[in-house]
């Protein structure tokens, strides 16, 4: 079962991202903070992060960066409310940027995208 990492301050969202994941088939990690989000990371070694941006102490651009210089091969969802972070140059070492919406639809696609085409990779393309 694939595992995907939630982080993000607020506890609704977390909530119904794991909601709609868990009915998709994955297993939900979550963190409510960049810190948490990092050892989570280092510990629970997901196949995909959802990363939220602006959240209290450090961001998720920061966090995004500490993580792919851990590992590098593991893809990141941005997922704000902020359209405007997509012209931050730092933002397009993500994966995937989704803006957060009522929505869930578009999230949920691109999670299964960005798996489908992992699995599809060998192991010297990761």
């Amino acid at each position: 079962m694939r595992r995907i990492l939630i982080v993000d301050d607020e506890r609704h969202l977390r909530l119904l991202y794991r909601r709609e994941l868990e009915d998709d088939g994955y297993q939900v990690v979550e963190a409510a903070n960049a810190e948490e989000g990092i050892r989570a990371f280092e510990q629970q070694r997901p196949d995909l992060i959802v990363m939220d941006i602006r959240m209290p102490g450090m961001n998720g651009l920061e966090a995004m960066a500490r993580i792919l210089d851990k590992d590098r091969r593991v893809p990141i969802v941005l997922n704000t409310a902020f359209d405007s972070y997509r012209d931050d140059f730092t933002s397009w070492a993500a994966d995937a940027y989704v803006t957060k919406g009522p929505d869930t639809e578009e999230l949920r696609r691109t999670v299964r995208k960005l798996l489908e085409e992992r699995e599809h990779l060998g192991p010297g393309e990761l």
